[in-house]
């Protein structure tokens, strides 16, 4: 099997996109991109040199991130870079919880932002607050969680990957890897996004798969859940874990335990990265989430300022997955390293 790093056919639109969104930026600029800026919750007001030559505009960028997790880290690194480039103010807000994140909808509405990035992590309860945006002419794009609902809710564009898919993949891949019996650990219950992982593998995995729930806002409780699982039952001999930091526990929990099981995960960040680079952990799905973020704000930028949109609005722009392993891992290492894979 070769295994060289390269995006997938269903990534590759989102490829295109960004080289598309690229040219459109630099020929309305009339300039290069500059880098993003501190990380206060007004990350475009120290937009570097570079920007574009278009009238200041606001964006609202709300998402479902939990205190600590790294990945948003990276997803907010592109916003930021997109709105330097592009001449936006980003105001940059995220709560896990659903009825928290609505009320940020609320708010960014009563301030008159131009445009509203969101992940519909857990789409009912966001639907009143964007058809409020709607309403009021506020342009709204989804990415990252919502594949199924974007549409549904009359947003513009979505970008992302389809989860579903995604778990498909992971649970070929198992199948390659070997394994026999996999424990599927979901950090957030009730989050559309997570189930649809779990679930993929499941429906291509040919051996065994349990799902654990586990309160991954507690990452000691995390830890102290699946050292037990792995302890008590010797036949898992995969650990999936559906972010990150949750993989790096994994490892410690494993040890603890004195489990043989492998961890293999969905998302990177640098210490993941290392990690794999080491043999820790086995393998990982890598969606891109900082092209995620840096598209959701350069799509609103270019639909005020241009009247571009992706897919006619009617699909989503694919943005993963990719399996990043020992072989390529030394590929994308030195952009984990700046914070943007």
């Amino acid at each position: 099997m070769d295994r060289t790093y390269q995006p997938s056919l269903r990534r590759r639109p989102a490829v295109v996109l960004a080289a598309t969104l690229t040219t459109a930026a630099l020929a309305l600029a009339g300039c290069s991109s500059g880098s993003g800026g501190k990380q206060d919750r007004e990350d475009g007001q120290n937009a570097a040199a570079g920007k574009a030559d278009t009238p200041r505009m606001t964006v609202a960028m709300i998402t479902h991130a939990s205190p600590g997790d790294t990945f948003w880290d990276i997803v907010r690194k592109g916003a930021q870079d997109a709105a330097a480039k592009d001449n936006v103010k980003l105001v940059y807000s995220a709560d896990p919880n659903a009825a928290t994140q609505a009320n940020l909808v609320q708010n960014a509405i009563d301030q008159k932002v131009d445009g509203i990035a969101i992940t519909l992590a857990k789409p009912d309860a966001m639907k009143a607050a964007v058809a409020k945006a709607r309403r009021a002419g506020i342009p709204v794009v989804g990415f990252n969680g919502g594949i199924d609902d974007w549409k549904k809710q009359g947003l513009l564009q979505y970008f992302g990957q389809d989860e579903r898919v995604a778990g498909e993949a992971f649970g070929r891949k198992l199948n390659e890897l070997g394994a026999k019996h996999s424990l599927c650990v979901i950090h957030e219950q009730g989050q559309v996004a997570q189930e649809a992982r779990c679930a993929g593998v499941k429906a291509t995995f040919d051996g065994k798969v349990q799902n654990l729930y586990v309160n991954g806002t507690d990452m000691p409780s995390v830890k102290a859940t699946l050292t037990a699982k792995v302890k008590q039952d010797r036949s898992i001999d995969h650990v999936v874990t559906l972010g990150a930091p949750f993989a790096l526990t994994a490892v410690q929990a494993t040890k603890d335990a004195g489990s043989k099981a492998k961890v293999v995960t969905f998302d990177l960040n640098k210490a993941l990265v290392d990690a794999v680079r080491k043999g820790d952990v086995a393998v990982a799905v890598d969606q891109q989430p900082y092209l995620q973020g840096y598209l959701a704000v350069d799509s609103l930028w270019l639909y005020k300022t241009n009247g571009n949109f992706s897919g006619g609005g009617e699909a989503p722009v694919l943005t993963g997955p990719a399996f990043v392993d020992k072989d390529n891992v030394d590929e994308i290492a030195e952009f984990a390293a700046k914070g943007t894979r």
